[in-house]
């Protein structure tokens, strides 16, 4: 089953929420993180905001139809990513290795230096996956001022190990 990536648009907003509450059940039977199964989703409105900017890219079936996506925003010299999520049924077929790839080629013909993100640390998809890519953990010394900021409002939410990690474009 071959899924295409295309920028997201208006009329995907409405069902990229559906997508991201498909892709936290992976959470449901994680100790200590259940609660991201039934937890808070990006609103349609987030979406059209990282749509309006041209900063959300979707993976869509033949239908056309998004079954993940991956949403950004500049910070700095860095394009950092909001959130990724692959609808269950098609998560471990490489999609969102696939949107990364998109975004990280995307991103350095925009001159952004590198791919943030801020993830779990111990779940086997989240950090250890990003290091598969070529993400590395980033040192709290090493963190520019936003993105210190965003881990400690994450950390303090989450009151779960979080990291930053980036992927350098050049």
């Amino acid at each position: 089953m071959s899924l295409n990536i295309r920028l997201s648009r208006a009329e995907d907003a409405p069902l990229l929420p559906a997508v991201e509450r498909s892709a936290a059940q992976a959470f449901a039977c994680h100790p200590g993180l259940e609660w991201i199964a039934e937890g808070p989703l990006l609103s349609s409105a987030e979406h059209m905001a990282f749509i309006t900017s041209n900063q959300e890219w979707v993976v869509v079936d033949q239908q056309d139809e998004p079954q993940g996506f991956i949403c950004t925003k500049a910070m700095g010299h860095n394009l950092h990513i909001v959130e990724l999520s692959v609808a269950q049924a098609y998560q471990g077929l490489g999609y969102g290795r696939r949107l990364i790839a998109a975004v990280g080629d995307w991103a350095g013909t925009q001159g952004f230096v590198a791919l943030t993100l801020t993830t779990f640390t111990h779940v086997p998809w989240n950090a250890p996956f990003y290091a598969r890519l070529g993400f590395t953990r980033l040192a709290d010394g090493d963190l520019d001022g936003a993105l210190a900021q965003l881990l400690e409002v994450e950390v303090a939410q989450h009151s779960s190990a979080r990291c930053a990690m980036s992927l350098a474009l050049r």
